[in-house]
């Protein structure tokens, strides 16, 4: 072997050596890249697993909360059922009152809203039935009402009128009223 051909053999060595050496330290660095992928996806399957989870539980709080929302509302849609129906039955009993008693109220009705000196408007079966009892319930106290010859359906109870101005004590109206006032009240009483 000559010279020449030791020289050649040695830089073939050399190289084989430095590529054996190259790779090698390729190898270490895949092989660290590898764990450190490695890692980080098994931190973003376990992220993606958390944010499931909560998603989850976020989905199933909001469905909790919309089903307690609905049957609350079930429960106060039948509570105003039930108001209503009171406010209803509190009607029908005003209108089926024994005459005497009926146009007494009405006579009450008429001085506790009004002056003293305004017309009463009744329905046309009130005035024919009871108007002259409605009319002395009214003036018992010294004051001055007036029948008068209009009548309307009211649905009970009875209008004052002075002039344009009009009271409207029917029983609708009053119970309207005091629906807006004393419900609460009412509820205490029916769902205590």
């Amino acid at each position: 072997m000559n010279g020449l051909d030791k020289i050649h053999q040695r830089i073939e060595q050399d190289a084989r050596a430095e590529i054996a050496a190259m790779l090698s330290e390729a190898g270490k660095r895949a092989e660290i890249a590898a764990a450190g992928y490695a890692d980080r996806a098994a931190q973003m399957t376990a992220d993606a697993a958390e944010r499931r989870r909560l998603a989850d539980e976020t989905n199933a709080e909001r469905a909790k909360s919309g089903a307690e929302m609905e049957a609350r509302q079930l429960v106060l849609g039948e509570k105003q059922r039930c108001i209503d129906e009171a406010f209803s039955l509190a009607l029908e009993q005003l209108r089926t009152m024994p005459p005497a008693e009926y146009a007494s109220l009405l006579g009450a009705l008429a001085r506790h809203n009004g002056r003293g000196d305004e017309e009463l408007i009744l329905s046309p079966a009130d005035r024919a039935a009871l108007g002259e009892a409605v009319l002395t319930a009214a003036n018992c106290e010294g004051a001055r009402f007036t029948l008068s010859s209009q009548t309307r359906e009211l649905g009970g109870g009875v209008v004052l009128r002075q002039g344009p101005v009009e009271i409207d004590c029917s029983f609708p109206t009053q119970l309207g009223a005091l629906r807006r006032t004393c419900a609460g009240e009412v509820a205490r009483i029916l769902f205590a």
